[in-house]
């Protein structure tokens, strides 16, 4: 059996097929979409700093590092932005890149399940 094919046969395959195919979805349709989202990212943590600092980021939904929360172009979301800059790391995006909780949830879980890599029944 080729590496190839084992390769496309075991579980993870379909995760990673399926990712490949959001993203090249996601590049095509970035191209012809006008960019109206922020995908906000926490990168630093808000411990030591002040309390509207932190008031700032619980009012963006953000809670704990690396998560990731999308927002509508707004001058409120803006001027947030702006307030936490050194902590955040934000990118623009359209609307069809827009995730919902639960989809990152979903898209960050293993796939279930499990494949045989070898036997040493066959070797008999």
């Amino acid at each position: 059996m080729s590496p190839l094919r084992y390769w496309s046969s075991s579980p993870s395959a379909s995760y990673i097929q399926r990712v490949l195919f959001r993203s090249i979805e996601t590049a095509a349709s970035s191209s012809t979409q006008p960019k109206t989202h922020f995908k906000i990212t926490l990168r630093r943590s808000a411990i030591g700093l002040g309390e509207k600092k932190k008031e700032t980021l619980v009012s963006l939904g953000l809670h704990r590092r690396m998560q990731t929360v999308y927002h509508p172009h707004t001058p409120e979301t803006g001027g947030k932005i702006l307030k936490v800059k050194e902590l955040v790391e934000v990118e623009n995006v359209p609307i069809g890149a827009v995730r919902t909780q639960e989809q990152q949830r979903h898209e960050r879980k293993a796939p279930r399940g499990y494949a045989v890599a070898g036997s040493r029944m066959r070797a008999f």
